[in-house]
């Protein structure tokens, strides 16, 4: 890491924020896509990958400034919802909100160069995802200076906090098991076939794909939220050579992400995003138990 990164991260924070944190994070899918099928085409890596998961990545300019900055617009005032997170920011005519992005980009930045210094597993596999674990540690610090509801937001009278209505639920048409089942081993046997044909480019192309697909969400289509479940099931197969490992591993993220957005989004003033918690969590699991050998002595097809 050093100074010019940051500045860099710095810019990116403010585009971000100034293009909303989901269409940010939409060109951070585009350009994943970009950059794995130049590589399996190609058949050779690229320092590319440094832009959409370093200095422009979700947990920079690509997604978390974003939000950040949409925390400090509705606490200033200038936004009526601070998990707005379709809105575009430069909008509002306020410098003040694009600084914040900008200053939150940087701090991503420094926060997933500090997690990257931790040491890998005995395996030498990742502990975790740090770029997703510097979203969600992003999103928590948003909330603890700009929200009111505190980390864990407060359900209104009568509502049980892992059973709210389906008009509130984070995304209220795939909030009921039947639907995020089909959805999770759908979409996990697709990210897995990605995996177990292309590797670890497959696994982020998988993910892109998804990321790249939320845009369809600007024109009141009502797609799935599913990088949380594409980018492990793709990791799944890679670890385990299976298409079933994936669609189970599918399946488990479908659940724990809408769990998450019950734990942290729904009762909230901000956004703290499910998503990332989720990769976080499951890039962990699948690596302990890549590990421990679980794969090797429960094989799937």
């Amino acid at each position: 890491m050093n100074g010019y990164e940051l500045l860099i991260a710095f810019g990116g924070g403010i585009f971000g924020a100034a293009i909303g944190a989901l269409a940010a994070f939409e060109f951070v899918g585009l350009l994943v896509i970009a950059m794995t099928v130049a590589q399996i085409v190609s058949g050779a890596p690229s320092g590319f990958i440094d832009f959409p998961f370093g200095m422009f990545g979700p947990h920079t300019g690509g997604f978390a400034a974003g939000v950040a900055a949409t925390a400090w617009a509705a606490k200033t005032g200038k936004l009526s919802s601070g998990r707005a997170i379709t809105a575009g920011l430069c909008g509002l005519g306020a410098w003040d909100v694009l600084l914040v992005g900008g200053i939150f980009g940087a701090l991503g930045y420094v926060i997933t160069w500090l997690l990257n210094q931790l040491p890998a597993l005995p395996s030498g596999g990742a502990w975790t995802d740090t770029v997703a674990l510097t979203v969600v540690i992003s999103g928590i610090i948003a909330r603890l200076a700009f929200g009111k509801t505190g980390l864990f937001g407060k359900p209104a009278a009568g509502v049980r906090r892992f059973n709210p209505p389906q008009e509130t639920c984070w995304v209220p048409y795939h909030s009921r098991s039947p639907q995020l089942t089909l959805l999770g081993l759908g979409i996990g046997l697709m990210a897995g076939y990605l995996g177990l044909t292309f590797g670890g480019d497959g696994a982020l192309l998988a993910f892109g794909i998804s990321a790249f697909s939320l845009i369809f969400l600007h024109f009141n289509t009502q797609v799935p939220v599913s990088h949380h479940i594409a980018l492990p099931a793709a990791l799944a197969a890679v670890a385990s050579h299976s298409l079933l490992w994936a669609a189970l591993v599918g399946l488990a993220c479908a659940l724990i992400g809408e769990w998450a957005s019950r734990l942290f989004l729904v009762h909230g003033d901000t956004h703290i995003d499910p998503p990332a918690f989720t990769i976080a969590l499951m890039t962990s699991v699948i690596n302990v138990l890549a590990m421990a050998g679980i794969f090797a002595l429960v094989p799937l097809f």
